[in-house]
């Protein structure tokens, strides 16, 4: 998972990018880069950290151009090489790629590639697509077609030279991606939050396997290959996506808040309040009190400025962020039977805690409730981690109980799920994620 923005035909398009990767620091949160192009030099700027870390204003004003990609970077490989956007000189012309998403055959078309000589200067999937690209005669849309042609998993993907911009998303629709407009620009960002941010439009998502051109000529859509059945990740309505944005048509935090209500249908419980852990679990915990008719108190307050837990790499810095993202309000929680409401549990350490905190504060009984199905599979594209770090993966849910120390635990049954979208079972989502 990364975050994606874009931007074609506005004078101030690197400043644009900059805050629409504010918007969309939640998708990645270890690097970001912009790459610009004024028709004639293609200057490019990555870094390390978050947006506010790796820009300032002297920076963004050397990303002169009226065209621009930027890139979130969720990159386990901290190496400044492997942040993107990736540059690269293709023939007489400049290339910039910002991919996010996996390719499943990368490893192999890697392989294939290093036996023909070719040298890798990142660890990325996206640098496959630069030698794809390379190896193909013709200008840069034929070059993407055949690109395409080859790669498979689930992405969505920013291409950028000198004169035009390409917008691309996976056959399937695996990953979100958007288009705006403003004014006369064209922008394209993994959320609709990031039009927001600067004040574009919105216009529409952009098409499972189409493959949009930007030019000064306007715009020009096209399918490399017939949109398989879509199978959108349905872990940007649980966790991924912002709740201000619109991610497959739908309201994200409409859709949470929903998740909570029919979670409290599944599963009620005798209790005094409903507790939310914010910020992923507010709407799923709305709901819930919503139907249940239990008051909603604030019994956990978070420090915004600790990273996503879920996405962050490293144990050791995993686990210090679990201890000083959340503070228990004793004033609140003393005496009272809880409903805690989260979005997910994956490795099932972060809810420990949560329990233990509750209880350090005075609540008499905890009683977790989960606004989706138990993640049991690791995600075969890569937005969850392996399937022997996933605590319900080989675990009962009255096991998992006792591990984190609450006194009733239930999930969101996935049929509950599909309930709430009001859509057929699996209907155009994947959910491998919860299978076994």
């Amino acid at each position: 998972m990364s975050g994606l923005v874009g931007v074609y035909g506005h004078p101030e398009a690197a400043n644009l990018v900059y805050l629409g990767l504010y918007a969309l620091q939640h998708r990645g949160q270890m690097g970001a880069g912009i790459v610009a192009s004024d028709g004639q030099r293609m200057p490019w700027h990555r870094g390390l950290g978050l947006v506010s870390d790796v820009f300032d204003r002297e920076i963004i004003q050397q990303l002169k151009g009226a065209s621009a990609i930027g890139h979130n970077s969720n990159s386990s490989h901290e190496l400044a090489q492997n942040m993107q956007p990736l540059v690269f000189e293709l023939g007489e012309d400049g290339l910039a790629i910002a991919h996010s998403g996996n390719f499943t055959n990368a490893s192999e078309l890697r392989r294939q590639y290093g036996e023909k000589g070719a040298i890798f200067q990142s660890r990325t999937d996206t640098e496959i697509l630069a030698h794809l690209m390379a190896g193909y005669r013709g200008g840069i849309v034929d070059q993407v077609k055949h690109a395409l042609s080859v790669v498979r998993g689930a992405y969505s993907l920013l291409f950028l030279n000198r004169t035009s911009m390409i917008a691309t998303r996976d056959p399937h629709g695996f990953r979100p991606l958007v288009l705006g407009r403003m004014h006369e620009a064209t922008i394209v960002a993994s959320e609709t939050c990031a039009l927001d941010l600067v004040g574009a439009e919105y216009v529409r998502e952009i098409e499972p396997g189409e493959v949009l051109v930007v030019t000064k000529d306007g715009l020009q859509s096209f399918y490399v290959v017939s949109a398989h059945p879509s199978t959108r990740c349905i872990f940007e309505y649980v966790y991924f996506a912002r709740p201000d944005s619109i991610v497959y048509g739908r309201n994200v935090y409409q859709v949470r808040k929903e998740f909570g209500r029919q979670l409290a249908r599944e599963h009620p419980v005798d209790a005094d309040i409903v507790v939310p852990v914010p910020d992923s679990g507010v709407p799923a915990a709305l709901g819930y009190a919503e139907q249940s008719g239990l008051p909603l108190e604030f019994g956990l307050v978070r420090n915004h400025y600790v990273w996503r837990t879920l996405i962050e790499p490293h144990d050791a810095i995993r686990h210090f962020g679990a201890k000083v993202k959340l503070n228990a309000q004793r004033e609140v929680l003393a005496g009272k039977s809880v409903v805690v409401v989260d979005d997910s549990i994956v490795r099932g350490t972060t809810s420990r805690k949560i329990v233990t905190m509750l209880r350090a504060a005075g609540a008499k009984a905890v009683h977790m409730r989960i606004g989706s199905p138990p993640t049991k599979c690791g995600c075969y594209h890569g937005n969850t981690p392996n399937s022997n770090e996933l605590i319900a993966s080989n675990k009962s849910t009255e096991t998992i109980r006792d591990f984190i120390a609450a006194d009733s635990l239930a999930y969101l049954s996935e049929l509950g799920m599909y309930a709430a979208l009001k859509a057929d079972e699996c209907s155009g989502f994947c959910s491998t994620c919860f299978m076994q």
